[in-house]
């Protein structure tokens, strides 16, 4: 695709970063043949009903048990799918994980569980440890959301407080064998931060928890801090109801930046890859990124792509999410620089709780900002990006992609005119 359209170009290359993780094209490439014997196919997170969907789609009805988000269901013929709510869990997610641990229970040897498991599955698999209630639960995954903590972080204390994170839902069904495929949306692609890992051990302690809650003065009730007293049932990496499971990462942002690497090359970019794995506060990010946009500027266009997972220390009452605070931090720090502009979304389409995956700017962003009376230093103090970007109208709305593999970031810079 030419580069007629700055913006236009940089949805293409979001839509095929998007395309490229989609399950119905990566599930029947990773699927074994169908085991002779009882099969079971649990799995949680926003790609889940979708992979369920293409699990069908090669093995045919299937018995089995998937948690999405809402507005993420998919058609199945045996395969129940139940949704429930993401980023705060609810007990919709709590009783349809409680009914999956009951499917798993009393498995033998000779059964096999096909787990299906991707971003939004630490929401969506809700069973609280100790005495913790849903509304503690909700509570604490709340004040973790707002921490600004990274994500391998929060995922961490997620695994403590719960019965089926941190391997636990694999040695629910051990002994039977499992196979675990995976769609990652965490920097480095490490399968025990993917959805919490519940099918892949983890070493971490109590203490490990203890010291992420008082770094990021996360208050907790006294519940959380009984079941850290004691043994956590998080399952060690080398534990024996850990053996009969294969964990299999199928689709990472790597392969989704790639795409987007050869359709720009293919227009005639120079394309700089930042990195798939970035963190750190979202307009801090925004601000480097700027800097080197603004040093890019020669005879030929440049992309500078990146992936990864912001964050967002929450200051403010406002309605935003880490790409949209992305974007408009990145549009104050370019201020209307010529020839610069930029799409960050996230590809599962939601960014933070707002039911869109992000924004774009351009040049022109910060004066039309002036002329429709948005503020963009207020924005940026009540973390209020995505009304900022809706005054504009800049917002990118696809609705549920069904898939999830992180943060989508480009700046184009075209040449000097």
């Amino acid at each position: 695709m030419p580069i007629q359209d700055p913006d236009s170009f940089l949805r293409h290359l979001y839509d095929i970063a998007v395309q490229v993780a989609d399950p119905m094209a990566i599930i029947p490439q990773a699927l074994p043949e169908k085991p002779s014997g009882r099969v079971v196919v649990i799995g949680a997170g926003k790609a889940s009903a979708r992979m369920a969907e293409a699990v069908e789609s090669v093995w045919g009805a299937c018995e089995g048990l998937v948690i999405t988000r809402y507005g993420y269901d998919r058609p199945c013929e045996g395969i129940e799918i139940v949704e429930a709510a993401h980023p705060v869990p609810d007990e919709a997610g709590l009783v349809a994980t409680s009914r999956m641990l009951h499917r798993l229970k009393g498995l033998e040897e000779g059964d096999f569980v096909l787990a299906l498991i991707s971003g939004g599955a630490s929401a969506l698999l809700v069973q609280p440890a100790g005495d913790i209630t849903l509304a503690e639960k909700q509570a604490v995954n709340a004040a973790l959301l707002a921490s600004g903590a990274p994500i391998d972080k929060m995922n961490t204390v997620r695994k403590h407080l719960s019965r089926v994170k941190g391997g636990q839902l694999a040695a629910a069904a051990y002994p039977a064998k499992m196979l675990s495929l995976m769609i990652s949306d965490v920097p480095g692609d490490d399968m025990a931060f993917i959805g919490s890992g519940p099918t892949v051990g983890d070493a971490s302690t109590a203490n490990d928890v203890r010291a992420i809650l008082e770094k990021w003065n996360i208050e907790v009730p006294a519940s959380v801090m009984a079941v850290l007293a004691g043994d956590t049932g998080v399952v060690a990496p080398g534990d024996a109801s850990l053996s009969a499971v294969e964990n299999r990462v199928i689709a990472a942002p790597s392969q989704s930046l790639a795409a987007a690497v050869r359709e720009a090359v293919g227009a005639g970019c120079e394309v700089r890859l930042l990195g798939d794995d970035i963190e750190g506060e979202a307009r801090d990010v925004a601000a480097e990124h700027a800097a080197a946009a603004l040093a890019a500027r020669g005879a030929k266009p440049v992309l500078l792509l990146s992936g990864g997972e912001l964050t967002v220390t929450r200051r403010g009452n406002g309605v935003g999410g880490p790409n949209a605070e992305y974007a408009l931090a990145l549009a104050k720090a370019l201020d209307g620089a010529e020839g610069i502009h930029a799409i960050a979304c996230d590809t599962d389409g939601v960014d933070g709780a707002a039911e869109v995956a992000g924004a774009v700017i351009t040049p022109h962003t910060l004066a039309r900002a002036a002329e429709l009376g948005a503020d963009t230093d207020l924005a940026l103090a009540q973390n209020d990006a995505h009304s900022f970007f809706a005054t504009l109208g800049d917002q990118v709305v696809p609705g549920p992609t069904l898939t999830n593999v992180n943060d989508f970031r480009a700046i184009l810079v075209l040449p000097d005119s």
